[in-house]
């Protein structure tokens, strides 16, 4: 009998085919970046309604073009790593994902829009971002439940 608690956790090396910048400063740029995104990403842990996968996901951007360890911490991450691995190879994100996002973007976007900004404009200016945001969601691909049986 194997005792889950003794066994190692699966480590693997995605950095190999990174193409890192080759110049210092633009390499700390793309760190401090990164490190901002998620700083804003633990955010979305906390505050309903800004998103969380996103910022992992941009940070990964960045990462992956400065530091193989910080790309790989993101990439191994027990939470994150599975979701940003499916969007970078163009499997998509979850239904139950996107269905969670879309609704937290319609309800926080809609409900400021329409009750709490009182300058018509902005209220606009808010709305638009938030419809930006539903479509750009709804445009991704969907990850097929025979693809998460197939990745398990």
């Amino acid at each position: 009998m194997s005792d889950e608690r003794t066994r190692e956790p699966s480590w693997t090396d995605y950095s190999q085919a990174l193409r890192i910048a080759g110049n210092p400063l633009l390499r700390g740029v793309f760190i401090g970046l990164g490190l901002i995104c998620i700083g804003l990403g633990i955010i979305g842990v906390f505050v309903p309604g800004w998103p969380t996968t996103v910022w992992i996901i941009v940070a990964t951007y960045f990462f992956a073009r400065s530091s193989p360890r910080f790309y790989n911490w993101v990439m191994n991450h027990r939470v994150f790593g599975p979701l940003v691995r499916d969007f970078r190879s163009g499997h998509g994100i979850p239904l139950g994902a996107k269905v969670f996002a879309i609704s937290m973007i319609v309800l926080f976007a809609g409900s400021s829009a329409l009750l709490i900004i009182s300058n018509f404009w902005v209220s606009w200016l808010v709305a638009g971002f938030g419809a930006i945001g539903v479509i750009y969601l709804l445009r991704l691909p969907t990850k097929s439940r025979a693809v998460e049986d197939r990745l398990s």
